[in-house]
């Protein structure tokens, strides 16, 4: 649960009891936006593979995104490019107005040279394609290292 007066994430009643204290910097809370649900899912599987990363909360577009992303502050964002209400692109420039430091990853499936262009305008600092589970892995990696992913 995310605490606006300190601005830090304290543990809901029940994470206190079940999970032990809690350790801030072990856990990576990731956001995935996708208007596809099975798409989601699957970002969320190769996600939370990976020791110490979690899927904090999902959006279906653009507009939820924002609104989720003022709720929960994640760590990252994976987010899709074509969405119904708000693209990613304009999600991702008011993300970053919000908090310039939380990294945006862009997944799609129509990554080109001119929209990873567009991307880097917006402040989103990678872009891989969906199919292309091995560099979307690395994609997220390189955010948390805070370096920009984008391919050649």
């Amino acid at each position: 649960m995310y605490c606006p007066a300190s601005g830090l994430r304290v543990p809901s009643f029940s994470e206190a009891f079940t999970t032990g204290p809690l350790e801030e910097s072990s856990v990576i809370r990731i956001l995935v936006v996708d208007d596809n649900p099975t798409v989601r899912r699957y970002l969320r599987s190769v996600l939370e593979q990976h020791d110490g990363w979690r899927v904090c909360d999902e959006a279906r577009n653009g507009q939820e995104a924002v609104e989720r992303f003022r709720q929960t502050r994640p760590d990252v964002v994976v987010l899709d490019f074509q969405m119904p209400e708000m693209n990613g692109l304009d999600a991702a420039r008011i993300m970053n107005q919000l908090s310039p430091e939380t990294p945006i990853l862009m997944v799609t499936l129509y990554l080109s040279k001119q929209l990873s262009d567009e991307a880097r305008k917006v402040g989103i600092r990678g872009a891989c394609a969906k199919t292309d589970v091995g560099s979307f892995v690395d994609a997220v990696g390189a955010l948390l290292r805070e370096e920009t992913y984008f391919p050649d």
